[in-house]
């Protein structure tokens, strides 16, 4: 029997979730908590049956959940959330696309999503709640911490370190070594040559620092 599983936000994200998550065959999506306009309609066809405000209910009621809320910059909602949820006696199942792979000598925290075609690779460290986006890979040995999103197609090398909360974009590169502070944005197509221990947005090839946050 499917086990039962709410899905915390209902924006595009949640419809590329909805798909890794029907796909592994595990799970039954029993409702979305999103914002209160949307409450009664519907994401792929699963309805969207509460708000923020209704978590404390949902949680006495299910005990499986995952944040199906995107991060584009800041990992902050997603982490509220996380820390909302976790007050509570539920569980955060990891999700892993049947067509991503993921090596039996990697660890992955709770709440994390692995989307088609990601690649997480032996003696891989991947921390709670983060988003290992389609195509991404994360190499051997590297260590992604907690709400984290690796976005789609972009490349972790071996021993890399991610920390807490930054965002890597789509189709960027971390070469071989570096480390890349917690709440670092790197953006779309950029190659961080060198650790970044400062913070802001960092951007090009090699990347450098084009914002200050």
């Amino acid at each position: 029997m499917k086990k039962e599983i709410i899905l915390i936000g209902g924006g595009g994200h949640c419809v590329s979730c909805i798909d890794v998550i029907e796909r592994t065959g595990h799970y039954r999506i029993a409702g979305i908590v999103d914002k209160k306009d949307r409450v009664g309609s519907s994401v792929n066809g699963y309805k969207v049956i509460g708000t923020d405000d209704d978590i404390k209910r949902l949680c006495r009621e299910y005990r499986n959940f995952i944040i199906t809320l995107g991060q584009i910059e800041s990992c902050a909602r997603r982490r509220d959330i996380y820390r909302v949820i976790k007050r509570h006696d539920v569980v955060m199942p990891v999700i892993v696309s049947p067509m991503a792979y993921v090596s039996e000598r990697a660890t992955l925290g709770e709440g994390t999503i692995v989307f088609h075609r990601a690649f997480v690779n032996a003696l891989a460290s991947v921390g709670s709640n983060c988003i290992i986006n389609t195509g991404s890979i994360v190499e051997h040995g590297s260590s992604v911490e907690d709400h984290c999103h690796i976005s789609t197609s972009s490349v972790i090398n071996g021993e890399c370190r991610v920390g807490e909360g930054a965002l890597i974009g789509s189709g960027a590169v971390l070469l071989n070594g570096v480390s890349v502070a917690r709440g670092i944005v790197v953006g779309a197509g950029s190659v961080v040559v060198r650790s970044i221990a400062s913070s802001g947005t960092y951007a090009g090839n090699p990347a450098r620092r084009i914002m200050k946050r």
